[in-house]
């Protein structure tokens, strides 16, 4: 009889062990092999319900997961897992031309894009968008980007093409020409290299179009091409 009874005892506890809650450890962040591991030794099975796109997260890491961390499952229970996708994301490029510069930043953070430099240009638009580009590239709408890429503006200024003096940029480099431009709110054209040019880097302007003109004025925003040839 007292055999029994023990052997019945054993049987429940048994019975009661096995049915004992756990606390579910925290997955987010593991690689999903890793996941599966500790979710094995624990006996609790799992289904991967979604994969997301987290930037800060390594591919193919758990991002979520249902029940939450510490929550108490029993043995056999079923982890639902969200894991970060193997591929970069990617957004369309909005248009932002002729857009104003606070609502370009506005949209482009909330396409997961970065805004890079902006560039006054002149113009008659104060703070409107007259380009967008990405890597010196300008970008039509609707091109395919991946997601944090930075975004470069170019911004009116609201001087409407005011003139400027005309700068002589003949015996300069191409480096200390652009400059020149730059600082008298004119933009480079066409650059051509005449005759053998070996560095480019030491070539220097030989001649200029519009041509240079002492008192001369230009519109600020207009193009100067640039001859350069080996010193």
């Amino acid at each position: 009889m007292y055999v029994f009874i023990w052997l019945a005892a054993q049987v429940l506890s048994v019975y009661t062990r096995h049915g004992q809650s756990l606390s579910l450890p925290n997955l987010k962040g593991l690689n999903i092999e890793e996941a599966e591991k500790i979710l094995e030794q624990k006996k609790l099975r799992y289904i991967i319900t979604d994969t997301v796109f987290v930037d800060k997260l390594p591919k193919l890491a758990v991002a979520e997961q249902n029940p939450a961390p510490n929550s108490k499952v029993k043995e056999g229970r079923i982890i639902y897992l969200s894991i970060n996708s193997d591929a970069s994301a990617t957004v369309l490029m909005p248009n932002l031309i002729n857009s104003s510069l606070r609502y370009a930043e506005t949209v482009l953070s909330g396409m997961g894009l970065l805004v890079g430099s902006v560039t006054m240009r002149p113009d008659i638009a104060q703070n409107a968008v007259l380009d967008q580009l990405w890597k010196g590239q300008s970008m039509q709408p609707g091109t395919k980007l991946p997601k944090g890429a930075s975004i470069d503006l170019v911004v009116g200024d609201g001087s409407g093409g005011a003139l400027v003096p005309m700068p002589n940029l003949n015996g300069l480099s191409l480096l200390d020409a652009t400059n020149v431009l730059q600082t008298s709110l004119l933009q480079l054209g066409t650059v051509v290299y005449e005759g053998q040019v070996k560095d480019s880097t030491k070539a220097i302007v030989k001649r200029q179009n519009p041509p240079f003109l002492e008192g001369a004025t230009m519109k600020g925003g207009e193009f100067v091409d640039l001859f350069l040839s080996a010193p």
